[in-house]
């Protein structure tokens, strides 16, 4: 099927054209982000060492700031 021609299937026959083109999709919620964007800035040495590790450098820096609030209580 091309895109933009829509048309029945197998499986929904009583579906014609006009029901499909003046159909609504709609999404449920989206979940929340668990996360904040933020501006940080920490030394050039130290972003290197984080980003030399490899991806995921951000999760990383996260675990620890984690760590270090999880050892301060």
């Amino acid at each position: 099927m091309k895109a933009g021609k829509p048309s029945t299937t197998a499986e929904h026959p009583e579906a014609d054209v006009k029901h499909i083109v003046r159909g609504v999709v709609r999404r449920g919620l989206q979940p929340l982000p668990s996360k904040a964007s933020i501006s940080l800035r920490v030394d050039q040495d130290v972003l290197e060492w984080f980003k030399a590790q490899g991806p995921g450098y951000q999760t990383r820096i996260n675990s620890v700031l984690r760590a270090f609030r999880d050892a301060s209580v």
